[in-house]
């Protein structure tokens, strides 16, 4: 489930990557990460899936498929680059209004620079706070989605809460995150890939390795699909089902508000 467990001082320990930390020192050194690697968040996503976030990210808004429909309010988290809202509201017939959230406002600044330049602004409200503690009135939203955002969540339980009382009635959580692999000899080659390839790419294209190094990490940290399951059930949300990706290395979790 989550990483959070008890210090030898008595205090909250969390995971940031292979490192244990204190539960109130995550967010920040996430934050970092993040800062750093904000102006080139799509090339990293690129080297880490071998590009393969886009067919991916491509297959979510397909399962979402969102309304053409004025009055459709959808809540991206951890999205501040607007990979996820630019989609919805494209899919939509530029319909949809998408509310884009993010800790982090160095990405939200990029996220609105690319929405001003693609003409979507008038559909995009960008919102910077956190996910254990959104700043919006219960039964707001249509949609939650979220996609390779909720690893870096100190803590997701609280996170997931949250999802379910801003949905309204009948409204769909999707989660997109790297997961467990399941096809059986190609979790040696992506081992292979994360832990030696990865780092090395972020310091040539960043000039700095280490937010690479905590973002392998962070995945290899983050409950399997049924254990993430679970913890969605957990947190209230019925027919609560995943869709591995390219032999596990990502998953789709959906979850509704019933």
């Amino acid at each position: 489930m989550t990483e959070a467990r008890t210090s030898a001082e008595g205090g909250m320990e969390t995971s940031y990557g292979f490192r244990k930390v204190a539960d109130g020192e995550k967010q920040g050194l996430v934050n970092e990460v993040f800062h750093k690697v904000a102006k080139r968040y799509d090339v990293m996503n690129d080297v880490m899936s071998v590009g393969m976030h886009r067919v991916w990210k491509d297959a979510m808004i397909s399962a979402l498929n969102p309304r053409k429909d004025d009055a459709y309010r959808t809540l991206d988290v951890a999205g501040g680059t607007g990979d996820i809202a630019f989609r919805i509201v494209e899919a939509s017939g530029r319909k949809a209004h998408t509310t884009v959230l993010d800790i982090n406002g160095s990405m939200l600044a990029v996220g609105a620079e690319r929405a001003e330049k693609k003409g979507l602004s008038d559909n995009l409200t960008f919102v910077e706070a956190n996910a254990e503690s959104l700043p919006f009135e219960n039964n707001s939203f249509d949609a939650y989605t979220v996609a390779f955002g909720i690893r870096n969540v100190p803590r997701i339980d609280v996170a997931l809460s949250e999802a379910y009382r801003v949905l309204k009635r009948g409204g769909r959580l999707l989660v997109l995150e790297f997961s467990e692999v399941e096809l059986p000899g190609l979790e040696k080659i992506y081992d292979e890939w994360s832990f030696r390839a990865i780092p090395r790419f972020g310091k040539m294209i960043t000039g700095d390795a280490e937010p690479y190094q905590y973002l392998v990490e962070s995945i290899r940290k983050f409950p399997n699909q049924e254990n993430f399951a679970t913890m969605i059930r957990t947190a209230g949300f019925s027919r609560v089902t995943y869709t591995s990706y390219t032999g596990g290395i990502a998953a789709l979790h959906s979850g509704w508000k019933l």
